[in-house]
């Protein structure tokens, strides 16, 4: 059972019991209630008006400590989160240690990450932390040993964080998993146009489709996301314009498997890409996400068209994971190593200098040091700029897991060889003197250069001079790295300047639609201000009742305290309304 005294509720139907009295036989106990005067000293029983009784919570004045694990589909989520929460309220900070509450958004690819996001759940309960966990790996396996007793908010329910965090706050564990659908039919989720703090305000990541088509072997993240479930164009389109208002300038289109959008919906990738580059301003970039094999196969000649565009970068993440066509046999990945190398020479042709990004699983159960050398002959022959090498890792509840496994000494020295050939041949050398157009939008890790990337998405690094952040600028290219070019910008060219507005500062909440600021609170119009300047009276008096605008079309609050106060209400309400005190 989980902590002691602190009820796990699926839903506010597990608050009625069926020994409970029914409202039907309520009327029939009236006549043993006897109401009862409490007199009352107005100069001591009374509390001030405008300050909340000693013992309470008020939700939204906590700070709160984002932890985000994995994908740039998971990296959406906690923008989305961050931004409900600092929307209604609450600071959302940078500091763990001075955090009330931890949000963990866990990704469960491979053992690695869920590995650090089991002892940030450790960490927090040592620390005495409310915690409230998210993401992949407690949709997948929520009655885990080590997640019991804590609040989980699933991957389709995170326009709901806020009612999730306040619940916890107040001592509830409360779990939301479940889907969203329309009619019955699956939806992809979340709206699109909830509030949100970009983690770069230059950049909006947005997510097309949740889950995929597939059902490979190794996959944990299926069992989290599930089938295909994509979100209409006008909606998505409506998003970017949103975003390029707020200043940013780079959008990144994402998901599970990109190349599948729409199929669930009647319409496809290109159909939905070729909407989306009407709307790029002049200066600003769209990156398309990952894509499997099987699905741009029947897509070539248009994704050729739409990758030529001069506001699409000439990038694809298309994943191999193998070249021996009975390891991926095994993987159930659906296309065999011919269909791989079409898409790439195909590209490779009709869009001169693309860059094509892969990935590999090395020691993946059944794989024989004859499927290793096939492997490493094809990085050989693309020498890709860009390369994932992971290590299998048997993913809980996944076939793979049963399948024999190979040696882990024999996976880790194929992980190494691989990783050395990657290392053998430096991809930008050839590129040292070209000028090139780049777009800057970040800083480096290191804080000492700007982060830019070219038309091939390819990442040059250019001098901290604030005046290019957020630009398009011509550079020079001077030197070459493994993964990176610099650059010197050309003092002549022309700059051009992407957002066609100012962009939001660092932590400034995106999407704060017309709706959610005039939201109805006492007859007042709620500011969406930092908690700190809401009076204490007026937090007290609306929170409960706030319906936040972006939850309205969900049919309302179902999550609600179990305390006896609620069922006493409950009560009140079917004895008549008396206002004294039983």
């Amino acid at each position: 059972m989980p902590a002691a005294c602190e009820p796990v509720l699926e839903d506010i139907e597990d608050i009625v019991s069926a020994e409970d009295v029914k409202p039907h036989d309520r009327r029939f106990v009236r006549r043993n209630v006897f109401p009862k005067v409490r007199k009352r000293n107005s100069q001591k029983n009374v509390q001030a008006d405008d300050e909340p009784p000693s013992d309470s919570i008020i939700p939204g004045v906590q700070k709160i400590w984002i932890r985000t694990w994995g994908c740039s589909h998971n990296n959406s989520d906690g923008e989305y989160m961050a931004g409900q929460l600092a929307a209604y309220g609450y600071k959302i900070t940078d500091n763990s240690a001075e955090a009330d509450l931890w949000l963990l958004n866990s990704c469960t690819v491979k053992n690695p990450a869920e590995d650090h996001f089991r002892n940030s759940i450790k960490k927090a309960q040592e620390g005495k932390k409310k915690v409230v966990l998210a993401g992949c790996v407690p949709q997948a396996q929520p009655r885990q040993e080590y997640l019991k007793g804590l609040s989980i908010i699933g991957v389709q329910q995170i326009d709901r964080v806020v009612e999730v965090v306040e619940e916890t706050i107040k001592g509830h564990s409360v779990r939301l998993l479940g889907q969203k659908k329309d009619n019955g039919k699956r939806l992809g989720g979340a709206r699109l146009d909830l509030p949100k703090i970009r983690k770069n305000p230059l950049i909006e990541i947005i997510s097309i489709n949740t889950g995929c088509l597939n059902a490979c072997t190794y996959c944990k993240t299926k069992h989290a996301r599930g089938d295909l479930a994509s979100y209409p164009i006008e909606e998505l389109v409506d998003r970017a314009k949103q975003s390029f208002q707020e200043g940013v300038c780079e959008i990144w289109l994402t998901s599970e498997d990109t190349g599948a959008y729409g199929r669930d919906i009647g319409t496809d990738l290109p159909t939905l890409l070729w909407k989306l580059v009407e709307v790029i301003p002049e200066g600003a970039m769209l990156r398309l996400g990952m894509t499997n094999p099987p699905y741009i196969l029947e897509h070539l000649e248009e994704m050729a068209k739409i990758l030529n565009h001069p506001r699409v970068y000439a990038f694809l993440h298309i994943p191999v994971q193998s070249a021996s066509d009975s390891v991926l046999m095994d993987m159930k990945r659906e296309y065999c190593v011919a269909d791989f190398k079409q898409v790439v020479d195909f590209l490779k042709e009709k869009v001169p200098g693309i860059t094509i990004a892969t990935d590999i699983i090395c020691g993946f159960p059944g794989e024989t040091d004859e499927d290793f050398q096939e492997t490493m002959k094809l990085v050989e022959l693309y020498r890709f700029p860009s390369l994932f090498i992971n290590q299998f890792y048997p993913r809980p509840g996944t076939p793979a897991a049963k399948m024999p496994q190979v040696p882990a000494a024999v996976k880790k020295q194929r992980t190494k060889d691989l990783s050395q050939l990657f290392h053998s041949y430096n991809p930008y050398d050839h590129k040292v003197g070209e000028r090139q157009r780049v777009l800057v939008t970040e800083e480096s890790f290191d804080s000492n250069y700007y982060v830019a990337h070219n038309a091939f998405y390819e990442q040059v690094l250019v001098p901290k001079d604030p005046l290019l952040m957020g630009k398009m600028v011509e550079v020079n290219i001077y030197e070459a790295g493994k993964h990176f070019m610099k650059g010197e910008p050309v003092s002549d060219a022309r700059v051009h300047t992407a957002s066609i507005s100012r962009p939001l500062a660092k932590g400034e909440v995106s999407g704060l639609t017309e709706e959610f600021r005039r939201s109805p609170q006492n007859g007042t119009n709620w500011k969406a201000q930092p908690s700190a300047e809401i009076p204490v009276k007026t937090r007290l008096s609306s929170w409960m009742a706030l319906q936040l605008p972006w939850q309205q079309e969900g049919g309302g609050l179902k999550i609600l305290s179990v305390s006896l106060a609620l069922l006493a209400v409950l009560v009140m309400f079917y004895y008549g309304g008396m206002k004294t005190e039983l």
